[in-house]
């Protein structure tokens, strides 16, 4: 347990010094998000616009409609609320459409073929 307790400590600390952040990259025509006080608002590819709320702590910024950046002082929460957002439509393999961590390389997969 000695190794845990270290790590969150550091984690911790480096948290309140520093913060965390996570940025997102928004991909797909016509995708966007839009921010309003504490929700967050996705329009990607459903009919209707997909709405997120914001936890407290979490500082999030959408610039140009396609780029979030999630930050806060605690490194679980900013983490989960990123894997939450990017699991409102996450990147398909086969178009490179969605919501995606900046950064991350996808490796596209062929379509079917027709004979």
């Amino acid at each position: 347990m000695h190794g845990l307790v270290r790590a969150e400590l550091s984690n911790i600390i480096e948290g309140v010094t520093k913060g965390y952040e996570k940025a997102l990259e928004i991909t797909g025509v016509g995708y966007k998000a839009q921010l309003q006080g504490r929700e967050m608002s996705f329009n990607v590819g459903y009919i209707n616009p997909v709405t997120y709320t914001v936890p407290q702590g979490i500082d999030v910024k959408v610039d140009k409609q396609t780029l979030i950046s999630i930050r806060g002082i605690d490194k679980r929460l900013v983490g989960q609320v990123a894997a939450n957002i990017r699991s409102i439509k996450p990147p398909d393999v086969y178009k490179q459409k969605g919501i995606r961590y900046a950064g991350e390389v996808l490796r596209k997969k062929a379509g079917k073929t027709g004979k």
